[in-house]
C-alpha cells in the first residue's frame, strides 16, 4: 500500500504538538484542511489513527507507527528548510578560487584557513594558475574568484577587479644571510650573490628580471628555478641565493621567522593584488561572503605591512 507522504508529515505533526489545531500552526496549514488529510489517511489505512473522544488527541498503535514514519519526512523538510537558509545566507555551498602559486601559497592560504574556522560548512575549491588562463576560467564560468596581481588597465569590461594590496616587491634571503647582518647594504654587495628564479612564464621572473636590470646588475646568475613558494624558502633556508618576492609574502613568512629581505628600494610592479570576478555574472552569497571576508582580512595586513 503506497501512502501519500505530506499526509503522513500531518499526522507526525499532530502527535508532535498535541492537537489538530497545533499541528495546523506548525505546518502553516488550515485546521480543516489538517483534518481533512487525516480523514483521507485513514479511509486509506482503513481505520482510526487517533482514540476516539479522547482529549488531547491521543494516536492509536497504528497512529504511532505512522507517525514515526512521518516525523522523518518532516524532519526531513525542516533540514531541507535550515540548507536553504544557509545557502541563501551564503553560510554553505562551495567557493572556487585560485590565484597564482606565489600568493596563494604565501599569503591567501592562510586567509582561506581564519574564513573556513569561521564557517565551516563552506568548501574552498582552490587551484593554481597565471593571469591569462584563470581569466579565461572567469569568463567561462568554471571559476568564481581569481585573486591575481595584475594591472587594471589589462582587464576588459567583462572583468570586475578590486585591489586588496598594492604592488610592492622586495629582495628575500635568509634570516642570517651576510647582507643581512650589514647595517647598509649597497647594490654592488649583491652582485656576488646567485638568484632564484620563479618560472619563465610568470609575472614574477619579469620583475626579477626588470629589477636586477633597474640597479643595473646585467649578468643574472641564476641557482634555482621553481614555482613553488615551499621551494624557494627551503633554498634560501639552505643557501645564500637571493630572489625577488612580493613584500606581503615576505612579510608573512619574516613574522615565521623563515626569510628577510634587504634594505634595498626596487622599483615596485605596476600590477597589483586584486579580486576578479566576471562583472555580469551574480555572485552567490557564499561568494560573496567569502569575497568580503578576503577585502576585510586585506585591509588589515595592509595597515600592518605600512607599520612594517
Amino acid at each position: 500500500m503506497k501512502l501519500d507522504p505530506r499526509h503522513l508529515e500531518i499526522l507526525a505533526a499532530i502527535v508532535e504538538s498535541g492537537g489538530l489545531t497545533e499541528g495546523a500552526a506548525l505546518l502553516g496549514k488550515s485546521q480543516p484542511s489538517v483534518s481533512r488529510s487525516v480523514s483521507l489517511l485513514e479511509d486509506r489505512v482503513g481505520e482510526p489513527l487517533f482514540l476516539a473522544a479522547r482529549r488531547p488527541l491521543q494516536p492509536t498503535e497504528l497512529g504511532v507507527a505512522l507517525a514515526q514514519e512521518g516525523k522523518r519526512i518532516l524532519e526531513a523538510g525542516r533540514h531541507a528548510g535550515r540548507l536553504v537558509d544557509e545557502h541563501r545566507q551564503g553560510l554553505s555551498g562551495a567557493v572556487r578560487v585560485a590565484g597564482t602559486p606565489i600568493f596563494m601559497d604565501g599569503v591567501i592560504s592562510s586567509v582561506i584557513a581564519e574564513f573556513q574556522a569561521e564557517h565551516p560548512n563552506i568548501r574552498i575549491d582552490q587551484s593554481y594558475g597565471y593571469p591569462a588562463e584563470l581569466l579565461s576560467k572567469i569568463s567561462s564560468e568554471t571559476l568564481d574568484v581569481a585573486i591575481l596581481p595584475i594591472r587594471p588597465a589589462d582587464l576588459s569590461e567583462e572583468y570586475e577587479f578590486r585591489q586588496i594590496l598594492p604592488g610592492r616587491n622586495v629582495i628575500a634571503c635568509r634570516v642570517g644571510h651576510p647582507l643581512a647582518r650589514k647595517s647598509e647594504v649597497k647594490l654592488e654587495d649583491i652582485t656576488e650573490y646567485s638568484w632564484i628564479a620563479p618560472p619563465a612564464n610568470s609575472p614574477l621572473f619579469r620583475d626579477l628580471r626588470n629589477t636586477l636590470d633597474g640597479i643595473g646588475v646585467r649578468e643574472l646568475k641564476i641557482s634555482f628555478t621553481g614555482g613553488s613558494l615551499s621551494a624557494v624558502v627551503n633554498v634560501l633556508a639552505g643557501s645564500d641565493s637571493l630572489t625577488v618576492l612580493p613584500f606581503s609574502v615576505v612579510f608573512m613568512m619574516q613574522r615565521q621567522n623563515m626569510m628577510t629581505f634587504l634594505p634595498i628600494k626596487i622599483g615596485d610592479p605596476d600590477r597589483h593584488l586584486g579580486c576578479v570576478m566576471r562583472r555580469d555574472r551574480r555572485m552567490s552569497a557564499t561568494s560573496n561572503r567569502f569575497l568580503a571576508f578576503v577585502e576585510r582580512k586585506f585591509e588589515l595586513l595592509d595597515r600592518l605591512i605600512c607599520k612594517a
